[in-house]
């Protein structure tokens, strides 16, 4: 059963620099998007209560409210459902961010990056630090007791220093989750033909990413994730679906879903996707043994890791002796760690996540 779904809104005022997503689409085809979007909703939604939704983009938060209420009053929901909107400081106003509380959004992400201005400016955003502050009032002002933002380590221009006073005033915001990503430079970003200057380099990143876990971890946020951190009673439930390969819908412009085994993409292309939102660019059945390493590949990214029981079981195998050799491997050097009941990556084997958890696909 598909408890879970995303929405890919593709709008922004300005791509940022950094930005490989599928993103920056006119704001004047925002009718015919919402159309489209809802036509692809009401065609493959099977009617089933979701336990979260997630609105993310480009700017979700650039869409008027009424249009907002529209696309939610398409789901039928569990009770207590999380559901989440991004968010960037720049466009929120008190009225409009009181009548999504009313709507029955509960959970914003919003896009800081960085308090420092001049690093703003060169990674292509539209808000100061100054609006951050003032965003924040305003969503605590509206209600919101659940709020995640979003910051880039390894910033033109960052040092371990800058990256100190970022997280120093992350902690006085008093909110409740932070996801946080290394910067990389992708294709299809403006970063990618007009490399940076001063990009802090492989070592200094990894100095900034242990820093990060210590700093949180001693500010009371739990690490559960390579890139996330939680107040108690505050992870993700929305992106923790993913980790654990749930199926979910992904509804929108290239937006990825996950169904019966079948993963899926739609069309990144503005027009193709207005003219037939049902089509989808990519659809590939996964075997047995796919989806086995794709549900290990996921798990490890997460502190609590794989179970292995639940391994064990769901796909007929012996977790320890399958991969005994990867194992042994890697807990030589405190990268990985097992006992009984799970394995799991150290901080240290997060740092090297990506090439740890490849060894685990055929």
């Amino acid at each position: 059963m598909i408890r879970y779904a995303y929405i890919h809104i593709p709008f922004c005022k300005r791509k940022c620099r950094y930005c490989s997503f599928v993103s920056g689409i006119n704001i004047k085809t925002k009718k015919q998007y919402i159309k489209a979007l809802l036509t692809e909703i009401k065609q493959r939604y099977n009617k089933k209560p979701l336990k979260t939704l997630y609105l993310g983009g480009g700017t979700p938060s650039l869409l008027d409210v009424n249009e907002i209420e529209e696309i939610l009053s398409l789901f039928k929901f569990y009770k207590n459902p999380e559901i989440t909107i991004e968010v960037n400081p720049e466009t929120v106003e008190l009225s409009k961010f009181l009548r999504l509380k009313e709507i029955g959004v509960n959970r914003l992400s919003l896009g800081i990056q960085t308090f420092n201005n001049n690093i703003l400016r060169i990674i292509g955003r539209n808000h100061t630090e100054d609006t951050i502050y003032k965003a924040i009032e305003i969503i605590k002002q509206a209600g919101f007791k659940n709020i995640s933002i979003d910051l880039i380590y390894g910033l033109p221009e960052q040092n371990v220093e800058l990256l100190k006073e970022d997280l120093n005033k992350v902690i006085k915001l008093d909110i409740q989750h932070i996801s946080l990503y290394g910067l990389k430079i992708e294709e299809n970003s403006y970063f990618y033909k007009n490399i940076p200057n001063n990009i802090p380099n492989e070592d200094i990143q990894a100095e900034m990413f242990l820093y990060i876990c210590k700093y949180l971890q001693e500010n009371e946020f739990e690490h559960y994730e390579i890139s996330n951190f939680s107040k108690k009673g505050y992870k993700s439930k929305h992106n923790c679906a993913y980790w654990k390969n749930k199926n979910y819908y992904g509804f929108g412009l290239n937006a990825s879903g996950f169904e019966e085994n079948i993963r899926y993409r739609n069309t990144k292309m503005i027009k193709e996707y207005l003219n037939n939102p049902l089509k989808r660019e990519e659809e590939y059945q996964l075997s047995k043994q796919e989806n086995m390493e794709n549900e290990i590949f996921l798990a490890l990214r997460l502190k609590e890791g794989i179970k292995i029981s639940n391994i064990n079981k769901k796909y007929n195998i012996d977790f320890e002796e399958k991969y005994k050799k990867i194992i042994d491997k890697y807990k030589k050097i405190d990268l990985l760690s097992i006992n009984k009941e799970r394995c799991f990556l150290t901080e240290k084997g997060f740092l090297l996540s990506n090439e740890i958890m490849s060894e685990f696909i055929d």
